[in-house]
């Protein structure tokens, strides 16, 4: 990542489902940034097929999607809104999946990324998960989402090639004092 100070930050949020990555994006909302939700394109895509959302439709849009216009679609559908966003300021990118996507943005926003890992371990995840008011998974949703996203969406490559990391086991709270410390610490971009 460039250590120039001038570029609005990209802050990048990725981890597995039920790490914590929607609390740190609406944290950051409430700060005033602006949030790309990279799953909002496969809710999009339901609506437009008709489709009723559940774990297994989100994965077959997620892969049509994917097949159709490679495993960067995503970031490249994205790319006009958060060069946007940029234009104006940080942004938030929520739920980046796999290894093209990043390896996308890097090579179209080099100056602006700052990617944050949100892990838990996965008996914690799930029961987040489980508890969530909306889309709950069961164990078995979980655990086929969680190897359907490591085996065909590459999502563990961006995880590893985190800037930094927040490890999400305690409370909410703890969680936002986390990305204030990230800020803080990255205080020289604007943000």
């Amino acid at each position: 990542m460039s250590e120039q100070t001038s570029a609005a930050l990209a802050l990048v949020v990725v981890g597995m489902c039920g790490s914590g990555k929607s609390s740190v994006a609406s944290y950051l909302r409430r700060k005033g940034w602006p949030v790309v939700r990279f799953g909002e394109i496969t809710m999009r895509e339901l609506e437009r097929r008709g489709l009723p959302v559940c774990e297994a439709n989100e994965r077959l849009v997620r892969q049509e999607l994917r097949a159709e216009h490679g495993m960067d679609a995503y970031a490249k559908m994205l790319l006009p809104t958060i060069r946007d966003h940029l234009s104006r300021g940080p942004v938030v990118l929520d739920g980046l999946y796999s290894w093209s996507e990043y390896k996308y943005l890097l090579a179209n926003l080099p100056e602006h990324l700052l990617v944050v890992a949100v892990v838990a371990p996965r008996k914690l995840r799930y029961a987040r998960l489980a508890a969530r008011p909306e889309r709950p998974l069961t164990h078995e949703e979980a655990f086929s989402r969680d190897l359907a996203e490591i085996e065909t969406l590459e999502k563990g490559g961006p995880i590893a090639m985190a800037d930094e990391t927040i490890l999400n086991t305690g409370t909410l709270e703890q969680l936002e004092n986390a990305v204030e410390q990230i800020l803080q610490k990255h205080s020289g971009r604007k943000s």
